[in-house]
């Protein structure tokens, strides 16, 4: 069977892990030398409090976590990437692609709560649905909020993602179903902004 256009293109994506700059950051690959910062990120309660994950007590879950996402890029589900500062390649959070389908893709992110508020995920995030539109082939990437969320779907809002609406009781985690904000962002509005 021949392989389509879109998936001969998310092959080739996943060839190396691609190492992203912008004007502040550099976005690679997750190592094991990461694992306390990742830790003492995902410890925190206010990171997690809208993650489908509980606040880490051992290190050994980031670790955990770490070999989770490297296994997901091998298997060409996703990739996510260590978000870092270029004056010190100090780990300040993740974002990346949870899952990847031909045309399609969804986001996901998090970052320390030190560094709230200073436009760093939304520098990232710039750089990784650039890389989605431009080197794997996307037209739509979406992402799903908890419905309180209001600082994330503010993030996506300034990014030009459209709320398209409330998926009830999409998501089992923490122990209940919960109602998912459903945004997306087409290439096309991306590409009229200018981005």
């Amino acid at each position: 069977m021949k392989k389509s256009d879109a998936q001969q293109q998310i092959e080739e994506a996943f060839a190396t892990f691609p190492t992203l700059e912008t004007a502040n950051l550099s976005l690679r690959a997750l190592r094991p030398a990461d694992a306390r910062a990742l830790f003492a990120v995902f410890a925190d309660e206010e990171v997690t409090r809208y993650y489908d994950l509980y606040p880490f007590n051992d290190i050994d879950e980031a670790v955990d976590l770490i070999d989770f996402f490297a296994e997901s890029f091998e298997l060409e589900r996703g990739i996510r990437w260590a978000i870092t500062r270029k004056s010190d390649d100090l780990l300040l959070g993740t974002c990346g692609y949870v899952w990847l389908r031909p045309f399609r893709g969804e986001i996901g992110y998090e970052l320390g709560r030190a560094h709230w508020r200073q436009g760093i995920m939304r520098e990232a995030l710039t750089a990784i649905i650039n890389f989605g539109y431009t080197v794997l082939g996307l037209n739509r990437i979406e992402a799903l909020v908890m419905v309180a969320n209001d600082a994330s779907a503010g993030l996506l809002y300034s990014l030009g993602f459209r709320e398209e609406g409330t998926l009830r009781q999409h998501d089992f985690f923490k122990d209940a179903f919960h109602d998912m904000r459903c945004f997306a962002l087409l290439k096309n509005d991306w590409v009229q902004n200018a981005h």
